[in-house]
């Protein structure tokens, strides 16, 4: 592994306009529950598209969004998307001077373009290949009960915008030059997402470690809604994967399975280097080859004790759970880096959930995906307690 070790991730990138405490069980929300898969109506922790959710409707989307939430304006707007918030945060808690974090995408030349490009030049990650192009900024309207079957869950309206017009074209060879490369929710930036399995092939041609962490499908699941989605052209993309992060929902459709074993046994017998699982406030499973990481079976890891404790007590009354998935990817690539930088060369993929564990429960504490630092490392003191706390709760 090079001295310095570059990490370069593609995905999804786009402005979170966040509103907080929005109850899915009011009878005005109900109205606009999904009847049917891939309808276009919306769904506790799923993603739709805001002009499937117009034709769901039938009217324009301005007029049904006051119905939901009236004159409100936005509790919080922030830079989200499972491309750039992993990164970002992997940046926040990670040694600077020893690894070098990069963004690929793209964006419009607009107001969320530039909102974004801005909170990118206060942080440590390289944003010279976050590039204009000929479309709006992509949006997400973000939804958030926070009491919503006691432990919370979101609803994404999605305007993938520039994302259509992102070409893997894009993708040079200082991307492919990296140390490890992080496909983030590709399924929000079509044109990487149905090239993965040739993008895949050249990283490890090129000798990468390659990451890949997953997002709604709402495309393939309102085009297929009874089918497994794709990743890439065919199965053959999971064995250019050395890290697949999913959450259940996700591993599900991704496998076309209807349980965690069986997706599991899918991800192993199509050669996946290592697979991680998360399912809210249950326990995350994750298994490894041995190919990157310490050979691991299919165990489990419980959720921080700590986080819910805290959270139980109303320290998150003004955060939400946006970001927790993102934030999880984030630091088991914080830890990855840590890893390979410390000299070890097989890591160990337990303690890189430890972080992933702590990184996704902490940032329940806040709004949003990415967490605005005053000072360089005072995200990863806020988080370290967390996890030394953590390594005691799982050696009992």
């Amino acid at each position: 592994m090079a001295e310095k070790i570059i990490v370069s991730g593609v995905g999804c990138t786009l402005v979170d306009s966040l509103y907080n405490n929005v109850s899915f069980s009011a009878q005005s929300f109900i109205t606009h529950l999904s009847k049917a898969k891939g309808d276009g109506g919306l769904t506790p922790g799923h993603l739709v598209f805001k002009e499937e959710f117009e034709k769901f409707e039938g009217k324009a989307f301005d007029s049904t969004i006051r119905d939901i939430i009236s004159d409100r304006n936005p509790d919080k707007i922030n830079i989200g998307g499972p491309g750039v918030v992993p990164i970002i945060h992997a940046a926040q808690l990670s040694d600077n001077k020893d690894c070098e974090y990069h963004i690929y995408g793209g964006r419009g030349d607009d107001s969320n373009g530039h909102f974004i490009k801005s909170l990118l030049e206060r942080t440590t990650v390289v944003s010279n290949n976050y590039i204009t192009l000929d479309n709006e900024t992509p949006s997400t309207l973000v939804l958030s009960d926070p009491n919503y079957k006691n432990s919370g869950e979101r609803i994404f309206i999605n305007s993938i915008g520039a994302a259509w017009n992102y070409l893997p074209r894009e993708l040079d060879e200082d991307f492919f030059a990296s140390d490890i490369v992080v496909f983030g929710g590709t399924a929000l930036v079509p044109l990487i997402h149905d090239s993965l399995s040739e993008l895949l092939e050249k990283a490890k041609s090129k000798g990468c470690l390659t990451i890949v962490n997953t997002v709604y499908d709402f495309r393939n699941e309102k085009a297929n809604p009874n089918s497994k989605w794709p990743l890439g052209k065919s199965d053959n993309s999971y064995g250019n994967i050395d890290l697949l992060l999913m959450d259940l929902e996700e591993a599900l459709r991704l496998s076309g399975k209807s349980n965690i074993n069986d997706a599991m046994q899918f991800f192993r017998d199509k050669e996946t280097g290592a697979v991680i699982i998360t399912r809210g406030t249950e326990n995350i499973v994750l298994y490894s080859k041995g190919s990157i990481f310490k050979a691991i079976n299919h165990i489990e890891m419980p959720i921080s004790d700590a986080v819910t404790k805290e959270l139980k007590q109303g320290i998150a009354s003004h955060g939400d759970t946006t970001g927790c998935g993102d934030n999880f990817v984030g630091g088991v690539i914080a830890s990855l880096v840590s890893q390979l930088q410390s000299g070890i060369s097989s890591p160990d993929l337990k303690e890189a959930s430890a972080w992933g564990v702590v990184s996704g429960g902490t940032s329940c504490f806040y709004m949003g995906g990415m967490y605005e630092e005053k000072s360089d490392g005072e995200k990863r003191k806020m988080i370290e307690p967390y996890y030394k706390l953590y390594k005691k709760q799982i050696k009992k």
